[in-house]
C-alpha cells in the first residue's frame, strides 16, 4: 500500500500531525522533496518534536524513515536535527535512517546566495526562508552540485569542489571575496559528511525491495499544492514539486504508483512569506486565529498570515493533488466564534469567478465572503475532547459538511487540537 500524505494550500496545513497518526502501521516513510526550508511540529506522549528534515515516521518505534534523491540537504542541519532528537530520547541509527546517496548536498554558499538575492530583491522579495533551497536546485538542474554520493570519494570530490568554487566565481562576480575557499568547503563537508555518511544509501533498491515484500510506505511532502514550482502561485513558490504526483519519483521508484493520496487542508487559511493570499484577515480577524493557532513558521518564525477558508483555492489544490480524501485540521482554532467567513469566489477587474487564476489576475482577485454560523462547546468542555462526529456541536458538523461539498472531495479526519490523539474519523457514523 502507496499513501501520499500531500498539502493542499501554501503549506502549513497540518501534514506532520497528520503524517505522525496515519504513520502507525506503517513500514517506511519517505519525504521526496524540498529541503529545511518548512517543517513540522508534532506533539505526542513522548513530548514536543520539531522537524525540518527528517520524515515524520521518526518518531515511531519500527518505522524505516527515507530521504529521496528529490531531496537537497544541509549537512550541517541534518546532522544538527539528528543530534537534537538523539538528545531528546530518540534512536536515530542507519537502520531506520535512509538517506539517498542521489539527493543534493545544499552548500553554505547556496544560503549566501539566497539571502545575497533576497536582498537584492527588497520589497520584490519571494519571501524564501533564505536557507538556499532555491539557488540548490538551480545548480541541480545546470548540473554543478553536489550528491551524496560524491562524501565517497575525497579526491574526486577536492576536483568538484574546486571545479564548482570557480564557476560560481565566475557567476557571481559581484561577491568576490565573499564565496568560501576550496579547503573551507572541504572542511565543511568532512565535518558535516562524516556524521551523515553511515545513513547513505541505495534508498532506490530499498524502496523498491520493500515493494516487493508488500510493505506499506507513506510518502510525505513539505509545503502544499500552492507552493509547487509548476501549478504554485509563482514566483512566490518553493522550488521543487510538491505535489503528490512526484512521490515516487521523488523518492526513487518513479515506477511506482501510488495507492491513494491523503490531502490536508486547515479549516481557515494561513500562508508564511509573500506573494498573493486572496482570502487574508486583518487586525481583530486575524488575531482571533493567529495567537490560539500558533501560527509561526517553524523553520523561520514568521508570524504566518492567515484568512478564512479559500473555496477557489481549496478546490484547485484538492485537484491538482489528485486527493482521494482530505484531513481537516485547527477546527478547534474556530470554536467560539460567532461567525466564520468564508471565501465562496473572486473578483478580478470586475468580474466573478469561482476558479483559481494564475498569475497578475491572482494578485488583483479580491475575495467575496459567506458567512456560516460558528460553534461553542458547553462550559467547561473543549472541542479537543470530542471523539466521533456525534459530540461535536451540530454547527461544527454543518462547516465540516459544507467544506466537504465545497470542494468535492471526502474529508476522513479532523484534527480538534495538537496532541496525537485529538482527532476524529469523521466518515465513522
Amino acid at each position: 500500500m502507496l499513501t501520499a500524505v500531500a498539502g493542499i494550500n501554501w503549506g502549513d496545513e497540518g501534514k506532520g500531525r497528520m503524517t505522525d497518526v496515519l504513520s502507525e502501521g506503517q513500514d517506511v516513510v519517505c519525504r521526496y522533496q524540498g529541503g529545511n526550508n518548512a517543517g513540522h511540529t508534532i506533539m505526542n506522549d513522548r513530548g514536543r518534536y520539531v522537524l525540518n528534515l527528517l520524515p515524520s515516521g521518526i518518531l515511531r518505534d519500527k518505522v524505516v524513515n527515507v530521504l529521496g534523491p528529490g531531496m537537497v540537504l544541509d549537512l550541517a542541519h541534518l546532522a544538527g536535527e539528528i543530534r537534537t532528537l538523539r538528545e531528546q530520547g530518540l534512536e536515530i541509527t542507519p537502520m531506520n535512517l535512509k538517506v539517498s546517496d542521489r539527493a543534493c548536498i545544499c552548500l553554505p554558499y547556496h544560503v549566501s546566495q539566497d539571502i545575497w538575492e533576497e536582498d537584492r530583491l527588497g520589497d520584490r522579495r519571494y519571501g524564501t526562508t533564505r536557507k538556499g533551497i532555491s539557488p540548490a536546485y538551480g545548480d541541480k538542474y545546470m548540473k554543478k552540485i553536489l550528491r551524496m554520493s560524491d562524501l565517497f570519494s575525497p579526491d574526486a570530490l577536492r576536483d568538484k569542489v574546486k571545479d564548482l568554487l570557480e564557476w560560481k566565481h565566475l557567476l557571481l562576480d559581484n561577491y568576490e571575496g565573499k564565496l568560501p575557499m576550496v579547503r573551507d568547503l572541504i572542511v565543511w563537508l568532512t565535518e558535516y559528511g562524516e556524521i551523515v555518511k553511515p545513513f547513505v544509501t541505495n534508498t532506490t533498491s530499498y524502496l523498491s525491495d520493500a515493494i516487493d515484500a508488500g510493505k506499506r510506505i507513506l510518502f510525505e511532502t513539505q509545503l502544499g499544492a500552492l507552493r509547487d514550482i509548476d501549478y504554485g502561485i509563482y514566483p512566490y513558490t518553493t522550488s521543487s514539486c510538491t505535489l503528490s504526483a512526484y512521490a515516487t519519483t521523488g523518492a526513487g521508484i518513479p515506477w511506482a504508483r501510488l495507492d491513494k493520496v491523503i490531502g490536508v487542508m486547515k479549516a481557515y487559511s494561513s500562508c508564511v512569506g509573500e506573494g498573493p493570499f486572496t482570502a487574508e484577515l486583518f487586525g481583530l480577524q486575524a488575531e482571533i486565529l493567529q495567537e490560539p493557532g500558533s501560527q509561526f513558521g517553524v523553520a523561520t518564525a514568521r508570524p504566518r498570515r492567515v484568512g478564512a477558508f479559500d473555496i477557489p483555492a481549496s478546490r484547485y489544490g484538492v485537484k491538482i493533488q489528485g486527493a482521494d480524501e482530505l484531513a481537516l485540521t485547527k477546527l478547534d482554532i474556530l470554536e467560539g466564534m460567532a461567525k466564520i467567513p468564508v471565501c465562496v469566489a473572486y473578483e478580478i477587474d470586475g468580474n466573478h469567478t469561482e476558479d483559481f487564476p494564475a498569475g497578475d489576475m491572482l494578485l488583483r482577485a479580491k475575495p467575496v465572503f459567506d458567512y456560516l454560523e460558528g460553534f461553542s462547546m458547553p462550559e467547561g468542555k473543549h472541542i479537543s475532547q470530542c471523539r466521533s462526529r456525534h459530540d461535536l456541536p451540530k454547527e461544527a458538523q454543518a462547516y465540516i459538511e459544507y467544506i466537504e461539498k465545497a470542494v468535492s472531495c471526502p474529508i476522513t479526519y479532523v484534527s480538534l487540537g495538537p496532541d496525537r490523539d485529538d482527532y476524529i474519523n469523521w466518515r465513522e457514523k
